[in-house]
């Protein structure tokens, strides 16, 4: 498994990637926004925003920098999951979406790709120089709980979020680096 950097290789696989998400009806997160690009516009825009997300000059507000991966199985160079690391927070991040957004697409589920996609993006953090990474989740999500958990977070606070309507768990993960 890697993180691939966004390119046009993958724009059949990304495309793809997506439509599975739709086909089960599932929550797409991590994506750097390519689901809705993908609904209002084409993925080369798509690919153009995640560049221009990397430009920490000229970000306007209320955005943050950030860094986009595919993360893809070796074998068989498919996307299994996505992953954003925001590499600043706004105030809306501070308390609702973290440092770091991710998704494991549904039929690649219950593997531990998503724990081992947060380890690695932990590692990039780590370059990075953030310290106290902060991840959250659906309440809901057992699943994604147990993914940050297993990769060393500790609750910090509960939210009922009126933006996505439902009770938010924010996860602190501590590194050493």
């Amino acid at each position: 498994m890697r993180l691939v950097f966004p390119s046009m290789a993958y724009k059949d696989k990304a495309i793809e990637y997506i439509r599975e998400f739709y086909e089960y009806g599932s929550e797409i997160n991590g994506s750097g926004s390519l689901d809705r690009f993908l609904k209002e516009a084409i993925y080369e825009e798509w690919l153009e925003k995640v560049r221009k997300d990397l430009d920490i000059a000229n970000i306007p507000e209320p955005r943050v920098p950030a860094l986009t991966y595919f993360y893809v199985r070796e074998e068989d160079d498919k996307i299994v999951g996505m992953i954003n690391i925001r590499l600043a927070l706004n105030d809306f991040l501070r308390t609702e979406g973290g440092h770091i957004g991710y998704a494991v697409r549904p039929t690649e589920r219950r593997r531990h790709y998503g724990t081992q996609m947060l380890a690695a993006a932990l590692r990039v953090c780590d370059v990075i120089g953030i310290k106290e990474v902060l991840v959250s989740c659906d309440k809901s999500n057992a699943a994604s709980a147990g993914v940050i958990r297993n990769c060393g977070g500790v609750l910090k606070h509960e939210i009922y979020s009126e933006t996505y309507n439902e009770t938010l768990q924010m996860y602190v993960i501590k590194r050493e680096k």
